[in-house]
């Protein structure tokens, strides 16, 4: 079955499903399987991004693609030099936060890393010295969207994305970012609801939908919440021509989630997450648990704003993923997880999805005519 939308006409896709993955298989799978994947850039170095990219354009079939990037529009260290950002925003963390972390690793026994362990990566793209290596690489390829996580994308980047042919869309929370995104050119907003994993607003996917749809003239990706075919007929209902998916895939047979988020998503209901700072320092929802509990405590020093708060964490994130301190591994996820409770090949939800919709649809049509 193909559908036919403002975004399927925009992408030369069959079906306006856009799956969202830091997993090349699953951008692979899900564009094969007539939709569209988008792989997060946010934990690839330039050099580790290329050769991810060079993969899918090896494994995609000729089909649309596109890259996923954080540019964040406010975070601290804006305006450092390039030369000076890590150093600068090391020395900005207080020391009594640093404690803090030691201390929650010392409650549940995560030992330090090893000697000879891999440094780890401190900053990531959380900003926009560290996001544009990324852009750059991206558009070397034959990718048809770059999208922007964090609020609008820089006008030069969106001109840069659109003199290569290339499409770009933005994540919006709320009708006036919504409208500030249009105003920079953005060709596809997404309306994310506060259902969805990572980050994420405070209005729901119902509410929001509707409102971005009025208030901007481009086509509206719904998201949040989002993870089978009446969700999809609901969110093209209240005027999205397309559906922008996350969560869904963590499971899939594809994915390369640590099995231990793994099998707590699969474990967990929809009350299991909770919109917490302490990742990025920005609000984003995770699997609650010990880790995002111990940040909201009486004791807490509270968590630092972006990206300090994933400086701070990051090589405590890495030791908790290295330890048997389940208790403590979290993981950005939706509230749709409460549904998955089986592993499925990223072929098989979109097909899935698409049945699904087709049923709900001719639901609705049934009662129409009764």
């Amino acid at each position: 079955m193909a559908m036919r939308t403002r975004v399927t006409d925009m992408f030369g896709i069959e079906l306006p499903i856009f799956a969202f993955s830091h997993c090349r298989d699953v951008v692979a799978a899900v564009s094969r399987a007539g939709g569209m994947g988008v792989l997060g850039a946010l934990y690839f170095t330039p050099e580790e991004l290329e050769m991810e990219l060079k993969w899918i354009d090896d494994h995609v079939d000729g089909k649309p693609y596109g890259v996923d990037v954080v540019m964040p529009a406010s975070y601290e260290g804006a305006d450092f030099a390039p030369e000076e950002l890590v150093s600068r925003l090391q020395g900005m963390i207080p020391e009594g936060h640093r404690q803090f972390v030691e201390d929650l690793l010392a409650g549940h026994g995560v030992p330090p890393l090893s000697e000879d362990a891999d440094p780890g990566k401190v900053l990531l793209g959380w900003t926009d010295a560290t996001a544009r290596p990324q852009v750059e690489v991206a558009l070397r390829h034959p990718i048809a969207l770059l999208a922007n996580a964090l609020g609008p994308p820089p006008a030069d980047v969106v001109e840069l994305a659109h003199a290569k042919g290339v499409k770009v869309a933005a994540l919006a929370s709320t009708p006036r970012h919504a409208v500030k995104q249009v105003e920079v050119g953005v060709d596809v907003v997404v309306a994310q609801g506060t259902e969805a994993g990572g980050h994420t607003g405070e209005i729901s996917t119902m509410v929001l939908i509707p409102q971005v749809v009025d208030a901007v003239d481009v086509p509206v990706l719904a998201a949040g919440g989002i993870g089978g075919g009446r969700q999809m007929a609901a969110g093209m209902a209240l005027g999205a021509e397309g559906v922008w998916t996350g969560s869904i895939w963590l499971t899939v047979e594809e994915a390369d989630t640590p099995e231990l988020a793994k099998s707590r998503i699969l474990a967990a209901t929809s009350r299991d997450t909770v919109r917490s700072r302490s990742w990025t320092g920005k609000p984003a929802r995770l699997l609650r648990n010990e880790w995002t509990d111990a940040w909201e405590a009486a004791n807490s020093p509270g968590t630092l704003p972006m990206p300090l708060q994933f400086m701070l964490v990051s090589d405590a994130l890495r030791r908790i993923g290295r330890s048997d301190a389940a208790e403590l591994a979290t993981f950005p996820a939706g509230q749709i997880i409460g549904t998955m409770n089986q592993v499925k090949s990223a072929r098989d939800v979109v097909f899935e999805m698409v049945e699904e919709y087709i049923e709900a649809v001719g639901r609705l049509g049934g009662i129409t005519e009764s």
